[in-house]
This record gives structure tokens, C-alpha cells and sequence, in this order.
């Protein structure tokens, strides 16, 4: 399928699954897509259907990133060898320690979400500031969650308007096309990630709701 594809935007689509929505995401410019590799969640693909996936993104030069939480080395060293992510992104109770021996392992960058629900949470940026190529700050999942991401839950996104990180980073977590131009402006993020706002039903992304949510943070960022 021949693509019109806008100019990259500095948004993140995760956790797409098919074929149509990455057409979608690359087709509205989004600068980054997201392919989840934790089983629990409902946005899982295994890395051959995700590399499959990836093909019209990695032609547009939209940037590939693998979400895990958590993952072993095995896992690790697949997605690395099979996917070629530009990302990974780490979504769990990684250290600095580990993202470093990740990064060194499978020889690409880091995204290290973060669970932020106060001022205090921002701390934990510190550590990872000369690990990690962008942190992403994500709602902190209730106590009993089996997710650590994708809920649908924002944070006050009041809480980040002097953060300093030396990457830009991403602001996640309860995002849609109707209040995103709000979080990025309340926040002071500089790009924007979305999974479950952009959905129909849980892992179901749908095409006009991704197209909608990136021409908004294009609208805001002009």
C-alpha cells in the first residue's frame, strides 16, 4: 500500500498489533511506534509479527521501539536479533544498572518509563539521566495492577512543568486526542505517547483516533 506520509511529529504510538493501524501512525507522521512484548498485556505480539509489522515505519524513518517489562536477556537478545528496534523501552523495575547492560547487550537506546502520582516520583529521573536516551513519565498503576502501563490514567500533569531532563521526554498516561494539546501544554513535555487512548476497546488501536491524536499534537506544537 503506497503511503501520503506527514512530516514526523514528536509523538509515540505503543502497542500497535496490525497492519492498518501502523499504516495509520506512519501515514499522520507519528515519529516513533511501539510494539508491546509483555505477554500480560493485550497489545502483545511476538517479535516476527512485530518485525512484519515494522516494515512501513522503518521506510518512513519513523523510529521502532520494543516496550518489555522486566524481560531476560533471552528475550532480550530475540527482539534485538529479530525486530531491530531503534527503542527499547523499559516498563518495569529495571535499575540504571540494568538499563545500562541492556543498552550494551543489544546495542540500541533506552526508553525508561517512569510511574509518576507525585512531585516526589521525579526523582527517580536522576539516575538515569546518563543511562537512558528519553524517560517517559507515566501514571503510577494502582497497588494490584497487572499492567504497568496502558490503563488509561493520567497523572497531574501540573507536577512536570519545571522537569528537567537532558532528552526530551515523553508525557504518558491517560492521553487522547481530545485533551493531549492540554497535557503537552499543562506539563512541559516536549512529545507525547499514547496507547489505550487511541483505542476502541483493550489492544484494539483504531485508525482515525491515531490519525486524530497526532494531528492534535501537531496543532499544538505549531
Amino acid at each position: 500500500m503506497a503511503l501520503i506520509r506527514a512530516m514526523h511529529v514528536p509523538a509515540k504510538i505503543c502497542g500497535l498489533s496490525t497492519l492498518e493501524t501502523v499504516e495509520a501512525a506512519v501515514a499522520s507522521g507519528a515519529g516513533f511506534v511501539g510494539f508491546n512484548f509483555f505477554p500480560a498485556s493485550p497489545r502483545f505480539v511476538e517479535p516476527e509479527a512485530a518485525a512484519r509489522l515494522a516494515e512501513p515505519a522503518r521506510a518512513a524513518g519513523v523510529r521502532i521501539c520494543a516496550i518489555t517489562v522486566d524481560a531476560g536477556d533471552e528475550v532480550l537478545d530475540r527482539i534485538a536479533r529479530i525486530l531491530r528496534p531503534d527503542l527499547i523501552q523499559l516498563h518495569g523495575k529495571e535499575s540504571p544498572a540494568r538499563g545500562a547492560e541492556v543498552s550494551r547487550r543489544t546495542g540500541v537506546g533506552l526508553i525508561r518509563a517512569l510511574p509518576v502520582g507525585s512531585t516526589a516520583d521525579l526523582a527517580a529521573a536522576g539516575p538515569w539521566s546518563d543511562v537512558a536516551d528519553h524517560l517517559l513519565l507515566d501514571a503510577r498503576p494502582p497497588e494490584g495492577a497487572g499492567m504497568t502501563g496502558g490503563l488509561g490514567q493520567a497523572f497531574d500533569w501540573s507536577i512536570t512543568r519545571d522537569f528537567r531532563t537532558p532528552r526530551p521526554w515523553f508525557l504518558a498516561g491517560g492521553l487522547d486526542p481530545w485533551n493531549v494539546a492540554e497535557g503537552l501544554a499543562t506539563s512541559g513535555a516536549p512529545m507525547a505517547d499514547v496507547s489505550s487512548g487511541v483505542e476502541r476497546g483493550p489492544g484494539l488501536k483504531d485508525a482515525s483516533l491515531i490519525s486524530a491524536f497526532l494531528d492534535a499534537v501537531r496543532r499544538a506544537r505549531q
